[in-house]
């Protein structure tokens, strides 16, 4: 019994990506009412039936915790919303909800009968909506953006760097992380084994070379081949009673920026068989469904040239998708199409939008991400990169959008090119963990901030916190 237990566990953990392709229709039409305890009740009752294959049952269970983990991220009552909001701009009458929930700048869904508005849905709501955003600039003026600042600072030292060395890797930077993740006490049993993956820097990228491990919390652990597409270091540690389990690992590695100048290149799409799996659809979160197809013929029109199809769709996101602080993607069935019918997201949702559209319009795309660890602020990033001949795989940071500047080389920087601040964890999104992960990602598509399970379950982002410190040197040029 254990065993066939641990095996639907394994093919949950394995098929969490597909979401909800074998719910029965009765259970279906109770999460789209929002009636949550009585589809899980109902998924309780399903699972007791024998007939059900291992697949269906690991549909099931993995259904019924995402339906917790949207509980989860929908915690607020309106009477908090419009608290919050009141804070944000005081004075403002906000008796207009049904229309912002109506245009989706306000977040909320109905869970067993009452309305439930996102955690972050106050805050996103001065980001969503134009009208309330620019009422706020107006009262308190334009807030200031530090990483848009420090952008504009270091993107024209970049380009003129590679004009005066010729290298596309310039800006040289050494980097030193102290990442840590500790469990909350308690949480586990005294004596049960806790099992924790942390994220690990990529190897087999130019502008990112020689990884160190410098030091781990544990003196046993196992760290991903780099072959591994979403890169671990593993380590196991017992719980002790009223105490956190902390899990740390100290490293450095050598970064750079990359300038490709692909604009002023002629370039082309040829034929690649190691890249034509990144020009199709790719179940849940990369579909051509009609809205996509829709809105490509609205932004492409009758362009032909690959990299102004490019930039039309990364100019049109960057000025039709403004970013917002996002729900969690394990609870989400189609990133692009979620992205697309809110008309927000953060950096790993707008980036899923670029690719899906890039995709269907010949132009092979690819996920990357990892860690923004730019001086002025460190935070969880996503990006991509794109395939074109003669440069072959270059990064997109979609996120990052626009430059504001009149030099189109400056304007553009982001797509062809990169500053040194990118840490590269994950080369896809979605791929097994090493060792193997048995019980559901917290995060089912991204891999940053780490992952935590015992024998009793995984350890979902409330049980646990993570911490990363960053130090820099920046190489003098004439040192070797």
């Amino acid at each position: 019994m254990k065993k066939n237990i641990y095996k639907i566990l394994l093919v949950v953990s394995m098929a969490v990506t597909t979401f909800a392709q074998n719910i029965p229709e009765k259970i279906q039409k109770e999460i789209n009412m929002g009636e949550f305890t009585k589809a899980q009740l109902l998924i309780s009752e399903h699972l007791k039936e024998n007939k059900l294959s291992t697949e269906e049952k690991a549909s099931l269970m993995f259904e019924s915790e995402r339906l917790e983990r949207i509980k989860k991220d929908f915690t607020k009552t309106r009477r908090q919303i419009l608290s919050e909001l009141e804070k944000i701009l005081p004075g403002f009458p906000f008796d207009d909800f049904e229309t912002y929930e109506k245009d989706k700048s306000l977040e909320m869904i109905l869970i067993d009968g009452e309305k439930r508005y996102f955690k972050n849905a106050a805050a996103n709501l001065f980001r969503i909506n134009k009208e309330l955003k620019k009422l706020k600039e107006e009262k308190f003026g334009l807030s200031t953006d530090r990483l848009k600042d420090y952008q504009k600072e270091i993107v024209p030292q970049i380009i003129a760097e590679n004009k005066t060395t010729k290298n596309k890797l310039t800006s040289e930077e050494n980097i030193k992380i102290i990442y840590t993740l500790t469990v909350k006490p308690n949480t586990v049993p005294a004596g049960e084994i806790i099992k924790c993956w942390l994220p690990f820097p990529k190897e087999n990228h130019p502008r990112q070379q020689r990884p160190r491990l410098i030091s781990t919390s544990e003196k046993k652990f196992i760290v991903a081949p780099d072959s591994v597409l979403q890169r671990t270091i593993y380590m196991e540690k017992k719980a002790e009673k009223d105490s956190a389990t902390t899990f740390s690992i100290e490293y450095e590695f050598t970064a750079f920026a990359e300038y490709n100048d692909i604009f002023s290149t002629e370039v082309s799409l040829e034929d690649d068989e190691a890249v034509s799996q990144y020009l199709t659809e790719r179940a849940p979160h990369i579909i051509f469904t009609n809205e996509i197809k829709a809105l490509s013929a609205k932004i492409i029109g009758d362009e032909t040239k690959p990299l102004e199809k490019v930039k039309k769709i990364f100019s049109w996101i960057d000025e039709n998708i403004p970013w917002a602080s996002a729900l969690e993607y394990s609870t989400i069935p189609n990133i692009s199409k979620y992205c697309l019918e809110n008309r927000h997201g953060d950096c790993g949702i707008k980036t899923l939008l670029f690719i899906t559209l890039c995709r269907y319009n010949g132009i092979p795309a690819k996920w990357q991400s990892g860690w923004m660890l730019h001086p002025v602020e460190v935070n969880l990033h996503d990006w991509c990169e794109i395939f074109i001949q003669p440069f072959g795989w270059v990064p997109v940071d979609q996120s990052f959008g626009l430059i504001n500047s009149e030099n189109e080389k400056e304007k553009y920087f982001y797509i062809g090119n990169t500053d040194p601040y990118h840490l590269i964890i994950n080369d896809d999104y979605s791929q097994p963990l090493f060792p193997v992960k048995i019980f559901p990602r917290s995060e089912t598509v991204d891999f940053q901030r780490g992952e935590v399970e015992w024998r009793g379950g995984n350890l979902y982002f409330d049980k646990w916190n993570y911490d990363m410190v960053v130090s820099y040197s920046r190489r003098k040029n004439n040192e070797k």
